[in-house]
């Protein structure tokens, strides 16, 4: 299914954006509808409409990879074996963060910001790419794009994938947030996709 790139942005830019083009978004999302259109043309549109309402959030609203805010001594608490927090200690050994440093080496990245060094790991190995030891690749847009729509159609992150919630019987769009984390923000995600939908070329079930 082809998606009409001038109805959508026009669409897009009265709705989330309000009514602003801001540097870098109609790449952005040019590059996710490309990368979608790519590998995966065929397939459930509200999957793609999720994708996109994640990735809106998770980038902070500007449709491109980033990398967890936060400096040296956030990443260190949040991620790093040396946390001055013991349970944050704790997890990050369990996460494969296990040399000081870690906790940088593996923040937050891409649409999806993917964290800590086993998750680096393990989805490296699924698109093919040695992410542990290049972390950073995990912010080239299209490892970035293979990572969020792999992975959430996978269920490489929860082991829930978009086909649990969106399927021909159901389209559960606040529960679809425990493909990436629990119910945190679901019901902003799960408006944030609706409009996407409304924008692409499927007519609304909701």
């Amino acid at each position: 299914m082809t998606i009409q790139r001038q109805a959508f942005f026009d669409k897009m830019r009265t709705s989330l954006f309000a009514g602003k083009w801001l540097p870098g978004r109609v790449e952005g999302l040019t590059h996710l509808l490309d990368a979608w259109e790519a590998r995966h043309a065929g397939q459930d549109i509200r999957w793609l409409a999720y994708a996109l309402a994640t990735a809106y959030h998770e980038t902070g609203f500007t449709m491109q990879p980033v990398t967890e805010q936060g400096g040296v001594r956030y990443l260190t608490c949040m991620y790093d074996p040396q946390s001055s927090n013991p349970r944050r200690a704790a997890q990050a050994l369990a996460n494969g963060n296990i040399h000081p440093g870690d906790g940088v080496k593996y923040c937050g990245r891409g649409y999806v910001q993917l964290t800590w060094a086993n998750n680096y790991r393990r989805i490296g190995g699924l698109i093919g790419i040695d992410l542990p030891a290049h972390p950073e690749q995990a912010l080239e847009p299209e490892v970035a794009a293979r990572i969020l729509y792999e992975g959430m159609i996978g269920g490489w992150f929860t082991g829930a994938g978009l086909g649990r919630y969106f399927n021909a019987k159901s389209a559960d769009w606040k529960n679809a947030r425990r493909i990436i984390n629990g119910l945190d923000r679901a019901d902003k995600i799960a408006g944030y996709a609706k409009t996407f939908y409304s924008a692409l070329p499927a007519p609304s079930p909701f």
